[in-house]
């Protein structure tokens, strides 16, 4: 258990070491973004527990969360179909925030990396059709 408990305010101060990381809100909440897509952010359905995280992070780091340790993080129905875990900010200490918005970060910027943008066509304008 950690000394202090983790609020927002320390989840957006260690969010914000990570490169192109920015505060936002989501649904008029709190949120971290990077490049415009959803880090992590204060869940506002109501299923979800009062002072816990919403984590973007794939389905099978998501189950492998879940059976790790129920006790930390969970899911409810209305998180489920989507790519998110909730953690609860109670139980966490500074260096598993980190690593959780590590493995945040590197999912969601993996994810929105475009193809399109790593090829050399990459700003060039389609031909005209009548040339």
């Amino acid at each position: 258990m950690p000394l202090t408990p983790i609020t927002f305010d320390v989840v957006r101060k260690i969010g914000l070491a990570f490169p192109g990381v920015e505060a936002s809100t989501a649904y008029g909440s709190p949120a971290l973004k990077v490049r415009g897509k959803l880090l992590a952010c204060i869940p506002v359905n109501r299923s979800a527990e009062p002072d816990s995280l919403a984590l973007c992070v794939d389905f099978d780091d998501r189950a492998a969360l879940l059976a790790e340790a129920a006790d930390l993080y969970y899911v409810t129905d209305h998180y489920r179909p989507y790519e998110f875990v909730l953690v609860r900010l109670s139980k966490l200490n500074p260096e598993m925030l980190r690593d959780l918005l590590g493995m945040s970060y590197k999912y969601v910027t993996r994810k929105s990396a475009k193809p399109s943008q790593t090829r050399s066509s990459r700003g060039r304008r389609p031909r005209s059709a009548t040339r």
